[in-house]
């Protein structure tokens, strides 16, 4: 069989966006070095493709395979560029990572499973969506407690990179590992098969209103969807307020049940005389 090589030629027009704190010629001259910067793909194309023939042997036959080659790559052209357009297209929106506010709300549970205490904290974005979780282990040694806390720094990475935490849940609760078995400290989980069961049990139910999750019902019976539903005018301005203020994990989206309005307290403070 006679064999062939095929160039293929591209032209890739593309811009990077750097961000400067201030603008002088140093900082301008060396832009070209800092890795720092966006890049975005603004168009791809395909320029030309050449196919040599390798065999001296069979050079009219070689010919007409190459008329061959260059009539399918015209007519697979466009699909082409478009694919690899959208493939740059969905890189750009998943590299895309959103950093935690410097000051950010959350909350810290506490259990024990079996003889280990486990505590969970988590971090939250301005309007309560989860963001990053800790989690700090007793009694194991220093290769578990680095374990658990690198895994912690890759789900939190995950998230603010955009993973949905459906998707951890899925994959960890139900897994079976020592320490396990009954749980003490938590209202919602009375046992887990591990801490990662666990752990993820309790971000779905606070985060996510994962009701069969839970192993006790929910306290209360607030329908969180009608809630939040409502008309802006049918909502307390304070409550409002504090929802903004307030740790969705910590109340579990039952704001009506953990909160109290007292905007239209009067309290009368007298000295004594």
């Amino acid at each position: 069989m006679a064999k062939y090589l095929v160039e293929t030629y591209y032209t890739c027009t593309f811009k990077v966006n750097h961000y400067l704190d201030e603008i002088n010629e140093t900082e301008l001259k060396n832009l070209e070095k800092r890795d720092d910067g966006n890049f975005e793909v603004l168009d791809v194309k395909l320029d030309n493709r050449k196919t040599k023939n390798l065999d001296p042997n069979n050079s009219k036959e070689g010919d007409k395979k190459i008329n061959l080659v260059a009539a399918n790559n015209e007519t697979k052209k466009e699909s082409f560029e478009q694919s690899v357009k959208n493939v740059f297209k969905k890189s750009e929106k998943t590299s895309k990572r959103f950093g935690m506010p410097d000051r950010r709300k959350g909350y810290i549970q506490k259990a024990t499973i079996g003889d280990h205490k486990v505590y969970l904290h988590t971090g939250e974005y301005e309007d309560g969506k989860i963001g990053e979780i800790f989690i700090d282990t007793s009694k194991e040694g220093e290769l578990v407690k680095a374990l658990m806390n690198n895994f912690a720094i890759a789900v939190s990475l995950g998230l603010q990179y955009g993973v949905p935490l459906d998707e951890f849940i899925s994959a960890f609760v139900g897994t079976k590992f020592e320490p396990s078995g009954k749980v003490h400290g938590n209202d919602r989980i009375l046992s887990a098969s591990s801490i990662l069961d666990y752990i993820f049990r309790e971000l779905a139910i606070s985060y996510q209103n994962r009701e069969d999750l839970a192993h006790t019902p929910a306290i209360g019976g607030l329908d969180t969807k009608n809630f939040d539903e409502q008309s802006s005018e049918d909502q307390n301005q304070l409550l409002k307020i504090v929802r903004d203020i307030t740790s969705k994990g910590f109340v579990r989206n039952n704001y009506k049940k953990n909160l109290v309005d007292l905007s239209d307290v009067k309290i009368s403070l007298k000295g004594k005389k």
